[in-house]
């Protein structure tokens, strides 16, 4: 048990250069959101669903933090500062990192029946600040949510998802930094910054080629008035008086 506790502590200080010591993390409200879960959910799966509720609601109370007792999670989740709220049918794996303001949100089945309606991190995925996590879908080992995506559809292994409906920014996990683990689920760096670079290039190329054109076609109406081709407008007789 105590050497468990020890290494959830240094799995969270390789993760957050914050605290000073291991025992700093003993004060997180993620830890006590995480230990109090680990009370609630045995209730829950032994159908004592008031008392796996009552700890779930002291949970919250205290960290600011909602894990449904029905949520099933590995071993070593960090969840950096709170505010976050993980439903009833999500399903944790190893080592996942979620930061501040996280949905693991579902699905409101049409038919009323519960199922498998909320998202399922599989091992070494990172969740930045404020993303959204919805629905029955998989979310890969080892991949990236940027802060304040919206991610609807499976998440490939490794890859980091950005924007609002995610999608890829198709950089690896770990093609994008030099370190194992990176903060927030995302570099500093815009991780599209290369395609919007060759983007604008080539509006720049195309917005030069147009102007070109107009020049060539300003110069043939030239040549051709200086030639005396442009059409010239009908002259109507006039007509006579009496």
């Amino acid at each position: 048990m105590f050497n468990r506790l020890i290494a959830y502590l240094d799995s969270v200080v390789a993760r957050d250069p914050a605290p000073r010591s291991r025992w700093e993390v003993l004060l997180y409200p993620g830890f006590w959101a995480l230990a109090l879960h680990r009370v609630a959910h045995p209730l829950f799966q032994a159908r004592l669903f008031f008392l796996a509720r009552a700890v779930n609601h002291l949970a919250r109370f205290l960290t600011a933090i909602d894990i449904h007792p029905g949520a099933t999670i590995g071993r070593h989740l960090f969840i950096d500062h709170g505010f976050t709220v993980i439903g009833e049918t999500a399903d944790i794996g190893d080592t996942v990192t979620i930061y501040q303001c996280v949905t693991l949100g579902g699905t409101n089945p049409a038919n009323g029946v519960g199922g498998k309606r909320h998202p399922t991190l599989l091992d070494g995925a990172t969740i930045g600040s404020g993303a959204q996590i919805l629905g029955p879908i998989t979310v890969g080992a080892k991949a990236r949510v940027g802060a304040n995506a919206v991610v609807t559809e499976d998440v490939p292994d490794g890859v980091t998802m950005v924007g609002v409906k995610a999608h890829s920014t198709q950089v690896a996990a770990r093609a994008a930094g030099e370190r194992e683990f990176l903060p927030y689920g995302t570099p500093c760096k815009d991780p599209c910054a290369d395609e919007v670079e060759l983007a604008t290039q080539r509006l720049e190329a195309l917005e030069g080629e147009v102007a070109a054109l107009r020049e060539q076609v300003a110069l043939l109406f030239a040549a051709r008035d200086a030639a005396g081709t442009r059409p010239q407008a009908a002259v109507k007789p006039a007509k006579s008086k009496g």
